[in-house]
């Protein structure tokens, strides 16, 4: 009998390929290079809000973050890789545990060039699928034409909720009201850059130097859907410590597993010069250039469908 839904999407496929392969061709022109790191590792990054999958007594990673970032210790200036990372427990109509991501890194470049870079790459992938300057997704007409809108986190709290974001942090109600008031507002007309986390909420980034009360994140936001997140990278190997352990104490306070420590990568972290990086989620960014109303769409197997 002939597999009707994986049937259906070979369009979407098709499209998916042609996006990746423009992907490839866009850092490849800008002189990054495409580099592989393992998907099994001894230690992820410790955050409270993101479960890794077992494989053994080691894990499948979250991200290459780690290791992509130990090249750049290592002297690999301008890397971008494409990969298959896993989850536990992200299952919706925006999530799926097994999912794809690219990240790229640059050295001696921060959070706002970034900007500028992902902007760039959207619009070529427009281009290629022949969108234009255009998108629409779940009913919205996205103008992918420059400039794209760039907000503070403070500018949307102030903005969009009924409370400050510091009010929200001290209420322990940040996550809420961005899911709720504020993340359906972004990126509806034009893309939105929401930057300037609070340093509460700066997972691997540096804080600001001119207000240490702000770290130096962004994330990208399409039709009211997240699709990257950034940081001007924090290389102090002593202070990422510090907020891997505070990590680790709020996973052991909510009853979650306490993971190692990853000190191969805080060993090589003083190597690291200045720079740059960003995840972007592909499965999502494909969801949003052709329409889709879920995930499901956009990928050729779904988990239940094994």
């Amino acid at each position: 009998m002939n597999n009707w839904p994986l049937a259906r999407r070979k369009t979407a496929l098709e499209q998916r390929a042609r996006i990746i392969r423009k992907i490839r061709q866009f850092f490849g022109e800008r002189g990054y290079l495409e580099v592989e790191t393992p998907h099994r590792i001894p230690a992820p990054a410790p955050e409270s809000h993101v479960d890794a999958v077992p494989s053994g007594k080691w894990f499948l990673h979250t991200s290459p973050e780690l290791c992509m970032k130990r090249m750049l210790a290592a002297g690999y200036e301008k890397i971008f890789q494409i990969c298959r990372c896993w989850r536990e427990g992200e299952r919706g109509s925006q999530h799926i545990p097994e999912f794809t991501l690219l990240e790229w890194y640059r050295v001696r470049s921060d959070y706002l060039a970034l900007m500028d870079e992902c902007e760039a790459l959207i619009q070529s992938l427009a281009v290629e699928i022949r969108l234009g300057e255009s998108v629409t997704f779940r009913e919205h007409n996205v103008l992918l034409a420059s400039p794209w809108e760039r907000i503070t986190v403070e500018e949307a709290f102030d903005r969009y909720a009924k409370i400050s974001a510091r009010e929200a942090l001290k209420q322990d109600l940040f996550d809420e009201v961005m899911v709720q008031d504020i993340e359906p507002r972004l990126g509806i007309k034009n893309p939105t850059f929401i930057y300037d986390y609070p340093a509460e909420r700066r997972a691997m980034a540096r804080l600001k130097k001119e207000d240490p009360a702000v770290a130096e994140r962004f994330e990208l936001y399409l039709g009211g859907l997240e699709i990257a997140n950034a940081f001007s990278e924090l290389i102090d190997a002593k202070e990422q410590r510090e907020v891997f352990q505070s990590e680790m104490e709020t996973r052991r306070l909510l009853g979650k597993k306490v993971y190692p420590v990853p000190e191969r990568f805080l060993d090589e972290m003083e190597e690291m010069p200045p720079s740059a990086g960003i995840a972007l989620g592909v499965d999502r960014l494909v969801m949003v250039l052709l329409n889709a109303k879920t995930i499901d769409e956009v990928v050729a197997f779904t988990p239940e469908e094994l």
